[in-house]
């Protein structure tokens, strides 16, 4: 008997076809097939959860500056899709409809009719602080979400953070099983490219860095988050500890999962939930490897 195949998260929509975090991406993901999406947020000037990897609007919009600034309404006025180079079909929306809001996300995935899962990525360090996972527990429950099973309609819904405050606060208010700890592998590579920025500030962005790292995975040896959320590049760089939280009973979901031999990896490795910004490509592989 062949085991079941991992489920296939779309990373911000299909967004290695269309512009990360839009209309088009998420639309695209439900047409790949995708098991489930996975999205960032921020909020905005006026408390509005909308859909953004980037505290600032530099890299993937035509504005710049913080994202907390802009009112949601400012943000309409702002191109969000036409960085990536890609055509929009005409049934994926118009340019200026391309910026999504967490409700018009749930909004999108209810519409598609099948059982998915939604994992949401609360964005830090915030301006507004542990206010962004307020308002999006508040918009979650004003729809009908029910914390104990963190179902809504045909929703699954889970958290995740690389802020290990923010996982505090969210495992106060939702089962364990259902909030992700995310972290990364912090690389002498990485400490090196962080101390160019000079001794003093260079060094104290790898303390940070490290510290991260050190406090998630504190939190998942204790299994106090049920998901754990590593890179690819900790997986393979760490498999002892994948081994001893598998063994424990975590669950995977390890991003960002593109190549063909990352997929193979996580087949090997007993992994879970696979993330990735190719859905269809990696389902493909998926259930060719598994049958």
């Amino acid at each position: 008997m062949t085991s079941p195949r991992p489920l296939v998260y779309a990373h911000r929509g299909s967004s290695a076809r269309f512009a990360e975090h839009t209309r088009a991406a998420y639309l695209q993901a439900l047409a790949d097939g995708a098991d489930g999406v996975e999205c960032d947020v921020h909020l905005t000037r006026d408390q509005h959860v909308v859909l953004l990897h980037d505290p600032s609007l530099d890299r993937t919009s035509t504005g710049t500056g913080p994202v907390a600034e802009r009112t949601l309404a400012q943000l309409r006025e702002l191109d969000f899709s036409s960085w990536k180079g890609a055509r929009i079909p005409d049934e994926y929306g118009a340019r200026s409809e391309q910026l999504l809001t967490l409700p018009e996300l749930l909004d999108l995935l209810a519409a598609a009719g099948r059982p998915m899962g939604l994992a949401i990525e609360l964005k830090h360090p915030s301006p507004y602080r542990l206010r962004l996972e307020e308002r999006v527990l508040e918009i979650l429950e004003a729809r009908g979400w029910d914390r104990s099973t963190s179902r809504l309609g045909s929703l699954q819904i889970s958290f995740m953070s690389f802020d290990a405050e923010s996982v505090a606060f969210l495992l106060d208010r939702v089962p364990a099983e259902h909030v992700c700890m995310l972290l990364d592998d912090v690389t002498v590579e990485e400490l090196r490219a962080a101390t160019a920025l000079g001794p003093f500030t260079g060094g104290a962005v790898a303390n940070v860095l490290k510290a991260a790292q050190e406090d998630a995975e504190a939190i998942l040896d204790a299994g106090r988050a049920r998901i754990a959320g590593p890179g690819i590049d900790y997986v393979r760089e760490h498999p002892d500890r994948v081994r001893a939280w598998l063994e424990a009973g975590l669950r995977f979901r390890v991003w960002t999962v593109d190549e063909p031999a990352d997929v193979e990896h996580c087949l090997a490795a007993g992994i879970h939930e696979i993330t990735t910004n190719r859905p269809a490509e990696v389902l493909a592989q998926v259930g060719a490897a598994v049958g």
